[in-house]
């Protein structure tokens, strides 16, 4: 997994990109050029919670990705953004919850192979 490190990288992808939203969370995607590699990045802002709901999101976030990559597809750019919402119900949230959510996501983006 290639991560999206720069702000630079973001924003063009906020801007450019094509963009979806579950109850949980906010997913923008970008075709990049890096053949068979997608390019990831994880955003939780302080507004949804302290330092130990941030963290658990951005984990639960790393989980679906690692158990999904090969079903996504390959050469894109993908930010996983956390709404409040998942902040606010971060101490019952279960993994599935957010994987069924990140599933609609996926689907309404048409980015299973």
């Amino acid at each position: 997994m290639n991560k999206l490190k720069k702000n630079e990288q973001f924003q063009n992808i906020y801007k450019t990109g094509i963009k979806a939203f579950g109850y949980y969370s906010l997913v923008y995607i970008k075709t990049n050029k890096e053949n068979n590699h997608n390019q990831v990045g994880f955003v939780v802002s302080k507004k949804t919670g302290n330092a130990v709901c941030r963290n658990r999101l951005k984990r639960l976030f790393r989980e679906y990705y690692r158990l999904n990559e090969k079903k996504i597809k390959k050469s894109y750019d993908i930010v996983f953004i956390a709404k409040r919402t998942a902040g606010v119900k971060v101490k019952t949230l279960k993994y599935y919850q957010m994987e069924k959510d990140l599933n609609l996501i996926f689907k309404k983006l048409n980015m299973f192979v």
